[in-house]
This record gives C-alpha cells, sequence and structure tokens, in this order.
C-alpha cells in the first residue's frame, strides 16, 4: 500500500510540471465558435458574493445525513442523521457561494455596461476587455 501511494504521489510530482503556466485556460466549449469582444475601462469595482445555486448545499446535505447515521443507536442516531443533514446543507451553502467583484465599464464607444467577474482582481480606471459568446459573456480579463 505505501508503495502505491508513494507511486501516486512521485507520479502527480512528475507530471504537474508538465502543465503549462502564465497561459489562459480555454474551455472546451469554446473551441470552434466565433468570439467577440469590446475593450473598456472600468469605471467602478464593487465586491459581490455569487450564491450557492444549489450544488453545495445538497453536497453538504448529503454528506451531513452519511457522517451523522454513523453516530448513535436508535432514537439518537435518526437525530444524528437529521441533525447531520440540516448542518451539512447549511455548511454546503456557505461553501458554495463565491466572491467576486461588480465592475462598471465605460467601452470605448461610449456605451456603459455592469458585468460581474470572479477569479481575478481588477482595479478602478484598468482597461479591460470583455470577451462574448452568443451574446453571453464569456470572460472578462485584463487588456
Amino acid at each position: 500500500m505505501k508503495k502505491i501511494i508513494a507511486t501516486v504521489l512521485i507520479g502527480s510530482l512528475f507530471f504537474s510540471g508538465c502543465a503549462t503556466r502564465g497561459v489562459n485556460e480555454i474551455d472546451p466549449g469554446a473551441v470552434n465558435y466565433e468570439l467577440s469582444y469590446q475593450v473598456g475601462t472600468i469605471e467602478s469595482v464593487k465586491p459581490v458574493v455569487i450564491r450557492d445555486n444549489g450544488t453545495g448545499t445538497f453536497i453538504g446535505a448529503v454528506s451531513g445525513v452519511v457522517l451523522g447515521s454513523l453516530i448513535g443507536k436508535g432514537r439518537g442516531s435518526a437525530l444524528a442523521t437529521l441533525a447531520g443533514g440540516l448542518g451539512g446543507a447549511y455548511a454546503g451553502s456557505q461553501l458554495g457561494k463565491a466572491n467576486a467583484l461588480e465592475l462598471s465599464v465605460v467601452f470605448d464607444d461610449g456605451r456603459r455596461v455592469v458585468v460581474i467577474a470572479k477569479g481575478k482582481d481588477f482595479y478602478k480606471g484598468q482597461r479591460i476587455r470583455i470577451v462574448k459568446r452568443n451574446g453571453r459573456v464569456y470572460s472578462v480579463e485584463p487588456f
């Protein structure tokens, strides 16, 4: 067993060296589609929180039920299962939230838009490019 774990660890370290660094990762859905973009300047930045879409709540509830069912016997087990499910659902909903930024942007043609971006830091006055696919925002990136 120790040899298997060591082999997996060494293999993962070896293959992680093959990863490309400093290059944007592209969603497979963007291949063979025409993407358009607009360039503008950030007028204001406001932090926002994106709510859980239900996935975190569901996974947390299931995990909590499974862990809760392992505790106690009889009526105590049922109560622990219920408490585990409720606690897991709450924890999952909190973990499912994501921090993001609401960006007010003035395009070069004078139009103004608001876009939500996550995973990157943006600041007022920064030039950005908003990439769209079929009218929907695909990515927001520094320009």
